[in-house]
């Protein structure tokens, strides 16, 4: 009776393992991961400062969101200065090794604001991985086609620009002159009236969007 009762514990313990790691391993399966690249503004200013104009950047509040959402969420402040192409190759390479690790390109995304926006266009052009997942946030002007004529379009890209910001507008010509592959393509148009200063705030009206696209929904409903 002993040696019988002992059997069904062993059996259930093994079963509880078994269970324990194939849910881990489902877990680990369906992780997602943002790479979020912020703004010109906290890069040259204490997170405390406040911008004369459009009041203090919201760098904490906007990762914390992410985070609440069970993303995974890289994200450093940058060096002074950092040159944007030099700090892309730097992000393909984090990328490359999460790929290689085992995650899903369509797991990731790469959401940048402004100049981290800008950063985040070179590593869509370099990584060339059309199945990785974009936001643009405020990092678009008509002539950029001209000056930066070496940015191609490359994964499932969403742009995100505010009506009153003229730093930021539709990139539909970009996505028209890109050679690489676009999976999925939507644009978004704000109209807070807060001009550049919109994406300073953490506010749901682009972060949620950032979600939804980061979980594959690519309809945005």
């Amino acid at each position: 009776m002993k040696k019988t009762f002992n059997l069904i514990n062993f059996l259930f313990i093994m079963l509880f393992c078994i269970l324990g790691n194939s849910q881990s391993k489902n877990t680990v399966k369906d992780q997602r991961y943002i790479f979020f690249l912020h703004n010109k503004f906290v890069e040259e200013n204490d997170l405390n400062a406040a911008h004369p104009e459009y009041g203090k950047a919201e760098y904490k509040e906007i990762l914390n969101s992410f985070r609440k959402d069970h993303f995974i969420v890289y994200s450093e402040i940058r060096s002074k200065n950092t040159i944007v192409t030099t700090y892309a190759k730097k992000i393909v390479k984090q990328i490359k090794n999460l790929i290689k690790e085992g995650v899903s390109p369509d797991k990731i995304t790469v959401i940048g604001t402004s100049k981290g926006g800008y950063i985040a266009q070179y590593v869509s052009t370099y990584l060339a991985n059309p199945n990785v997942n974009f936001v643009f946030v405020g990092c678009y002007q008509n002539k950029d086609i001209e000056e930066i004529p070496e940015i191609n379009y490359c994964g499932n890209i969403l742009t995100i620009y505010e009506k009153s910001d003229i730093y930021g507008v539709s990139a539909i010509r970009r996505k028209e002159t890109s050679k690489l592959k676009i999976n999925h393509f939507k644009e978004i148009e704000l109209n807070t009236n807060l001009k550049h200063g919109f994406l300073f705030k953490a506010s749901d009206e682009w972060i949620v969007p950032c979600k939804k696209w980061a979980n594959g929904n690519y309809i945005l409903k």
